[in-house]
């Protein structure tokens, strides 16, 4: 993407909604740590929305790009950078996120992000 195109284009908004009552702040924080980590330049925005009910979901402009219940449980980092990045920047390589033989292991399926 040019800087022409990224001034005339929108840039993406990414909301988190996470359940208070389920004391998923932590969580959120940290899914939205990693997509600004990633995408800083190409990301307008990332909202953190407290809910209830056992809801999280995250969108992007809207669309659905992961829920809780209909996924089977919370996203690792790599799954939902590669969601994120197939809907609005296809062509994109996310380098080592990419590769096949990359480790799967520890924060990317744990529940928290481990030590670094």
């Amino acid at each position: 993407m040019t800087d022409e195109t990224a001034a005339a284009a929108p840039r993406p908004r990414i909301t988190i909604l996470y359940c208070t009552q389920c004391n998923w702040l932590l969580r959120a924080g940290w899914m939205a740590q990693e997509l600004l980590q990633t995408f800083g330049q190409e990301i307008g925005e990332v909202a953190l929305l407290p809910g209830t009910g056992g809801h999280f979901e995250i969108r992007c402009n809207d669309d659905l790009i992961w829920e809780r219940k209909r996924d089977g449980g919370f996203p690792g980092p790599k799954e939902l950078k590669q969601r994120l990045r197939d809907i609005i920047w296809p062509d994109r390589d996310l380098g080592h996120t990419d590769r096949a033989g990359t480790s799967e292991g520890s924060a990317e399926q744990g529940d928290a992000p481990g030590p670094v």
